[in-house]
């Protein structure tokens, strides 16, 4: 019987780095629960921003919050009031103050703004769940975003699934659409993958999204290539 492997996890350390940076001996587990809930609760309260990837930095004073989003200006609010109420509920949620007995920030967060939306799997799980949410045939749904993603420059490929109750069906089943290239099994192909669930009257609706931008060969040095160089 063959196992599935996520194309993200598979490529740690060679194409993607850790969502958690951050090193500790003895509150390992601690902290590791902390990142994972606070993950969950900015996930269900950032829904509909078209969030791709929230990261997580921690050093001795501060945690640093790495939030990339296709709309920064709808997250941060006029004059900011929409981070700074975010920072609140995050400070409120993990119980921890906004500054340390240092005089240092204990919690920042730091908001990035996604170029080309169409690239990255996560927003487009988003942008397709509001879609079906809004009540739109699947079919439409699902050629409609192959054409927009296939649209980039830079994507060799793509893939995207549905499953469930589609169209309110009283059998659910699966539905998908392919399009180029998809080279799950080869690790310096860079492919991102994001699943996700539109909620509807009649049940969830599973979205799956796969795109292949290009295989990498000379990728520049990070956290995982560097050498020490004496």
């Amino acid at each position: 019987m063959s196992h599935t492997s996520h194309p993200y996890a598979m490529r740690l350390g060679i194409l993607r780095p850790w969502r958690s940076r951050w090193f500790s001996g003895r509150d390992f587990k601690k902290l590791l629960k902390e990142d994972v809930q606070l993950r969950e609760f900015l996930e269900k309260k950032l829904r509909g921003m078209l969030v791709d990837s929230i990261d997580i930095e921690r050093s001795p004073s501060v945690l640093n919050v790495i939030i990339k989003t296709a709309r920064p200006g709808l997250l941060i609010g006029r004059g900011g009031e929409g981070i700074e109420k975010l920072k609140k509920e995050v400070e409120m949620f993990l119980k921890k103050p906004s500054k340390t007995s240092t005089g240092k920030t204990g919690i920042k967060l730091t908001v990035e703004e996604i170029k080309s939306p169409e690239q990255h799997a996560k927003v487009m799980v988003e942008s397709m769940a509001q879609d079906l949410e809004k009540r739109l045939p699947f079919r439409r749904v699902l050629k409609q975003n192959m054409s927009k993603i296939m649209a980039s420059r830079d994507v060799k490929g793509a893939k995207i699934a549905f499953s469930g109750r589609l169209d309110g069906a009283e059998m659910a089943r699966y539905e998908w659409l392919k399009e180029g290239r998809m080279p799950l099994s080869t690790l310096r192909a860079d492919v991102d993958f994001a699943k996700g669930r539109a909620h509807l009257p009649y049940g969830d609706l599973g979205i799956k999204v796969w795109i292949y931008k290009n295989e990498v060969f000379n990728k520049k040095e990070n956290a995982f290539t560097k050498k020490s160089k004496i």
